[in-house]
């Protein structure tokens, strides 16, 4: 046995599937009204963020007590670590609405807290080494015991952003078109260029330590909704994991809100860093679909392809290069962000969200990445983490 998360554990018995909690499966007919939406291109965000000591700046295992004293805002909600904590919005029409509900959602939990607990919003924590304490729920105790080492290794953070695209044969093209566009997102929201005290030599470390789960990474592509709903359906029947919720790549499809969940960005520090990616996400899925309406070809590129370009953003973020994934041409990524940027200027005018996309070309110039060296050069890896709560905090005070 060995000691995990407070608690001891024995380690599965290799020969036995693991015990999911019964999930009902999710029908072909139930894949195709889900995404039956009336205002197409909603958004939605879980913006995931760590609680830290106030003096010592290391991780603090405190969620259960704070949630406990958020009174069932449903705002807020546990993750798979006891020292994360959850932002959620409801249903936004626009980034701009989405800032707004991210910054009260911050603004009210840095109050709740009042000093007890920081919050540190980031791809991972500098320095902390204290990472293996679980949430007491049983979807993540079961996902602990499963992948036990996985779930000991460095807490990582996420933005996650929902859209809603209307009707299932549109809403499968925008899919597989979107996922050809990841590293450039990646490269956008990467920060998380620290881990465990030192300087990891990448821009966003947090993907790669999410590569240890299976079912991760650039996703693939689909022929049809039929094709998921048979692969969900078979590693149910085999025992390997209950729903499709344990899809764990970077961009998913949504049966409970029918929406393309994109999981590629690193949290991001500031609230207006947050919602520019929304924006931008939005906007590029509203592009797409334009087209697809259009009768214009989407592109649908090889994953292996992708997963080339989505390893360039991970180690240089907006520094590097991307390869052009029909000509193979080289085009420094800022080059390739702020033509993209510009494409999706016009449909990002349409949804309102014109001021946040405008924010996207601040981090083209230094993503969040590129901040925590300028700050850790200066100040150390604790001056760092002390930079990032301050500015964690006072970014939600301002939005």
């Amino acid at each position: 046995m060995n000691l995990f998360g407070g608690r001891r554990v024995t380690p599965l018995d290799l020969a036995q599937p693991p015990a999911w909690l019964d999930a009902p499966p999710v029908t072909l007919a139930e894949w195709h009204a889900a995404f039956d939406h009336a205002v197409p291109f909603t958004v939605g965000v879980e913006h995931e963020l760590m609680l830290v000591d106030p003096t010592s700046l290391d991780l603090a295992p405190a969620a259960h007590e704070v949630l406990a004293s958020l009174a069932d805002d449903d705002r807020f909600s546990p993750e798979l670590r006891a020292e994360q904590i959850e932002i959620v919005t409801p249903v936004c029409p626009s980034a701009a609405d989405a800032c707004r509900q991210l910054g009260a959602a911050a603004r009210d939990l840095v109050g709740r807290l009042d000093g007890r607990y920081r919050l540190l919003a980031a791809g991972t924590h500098p320095f902390s080494t204290r990472h293996a304490e679980i949430t007491d729920a049983a979807r993540y105790r079961q996902i602990a015991d499963e992948y036990t080492f996985v779930a000991t290794r460095s807490l990582v953070c996420g933005l996650h952003v929902h859209v809603a695209v209307s009707g299932h044969e549109r809403a499968l093209a925008v899919y597989n078109a979107l996922r050809s566009y990841l590293p450039e997102l990646a490269a956008l929201g990467a920060n998380s260029a620290f881990v465990d005290g030192f300087d990891t030599g990448m821009a966003s470390i947090r993907p790669k330590l999410n590569e240890a789960f299976p079912r991760s990474g650039i996703p693939p592509a689909l022929a049809s909704w039929q094709e998921l709903v048979d692969y969900v359906d078979w590693g149910r029947s085999g025992g390997l994991f209950p729903d499709a919720s344990h899809c764990w790549w970077e961009m998913r499809p949504h049966p409970v809100h029918g929406t393309i969940e994109i999981r590629v960005a690193d949290t991001q520090t500031r609230i207006a860093d947050a919602t520019a990616i929304v924006a931008a996400i939005q906007a590029l899925a509203a592009m797409l679909a334009g087209r697809y309406d259009a009768g214009r070809p989407l592109p649908q590129h090889p994953t292996h392809w992708i997963t080339e370009n989505a390893w360039r953003a991970h180690r240089y973020g907006v520094r590097g290069w991307l390869v052009d994934l029909d000509t193979g041409r080289r085009v420094a990524t800022r080059e390739r962000l702020a033509a993209l940027l510009d494409e999706l200027e016009p449909y990002a005018e349409a949804l309102g969200a014109a001021e946040q996309l405008r924010d996207a070309r601040a981090l083209v110039v230094g993503n969040g990445a590129d901040r925590q060296r300028y700050v850790a050069e200066r100040e150390g890896l604790h001056g760092l983490v002390r930079w990032l709560v301050d500015e964690t905090e006072e970014s939600a005070l301002d939005a």
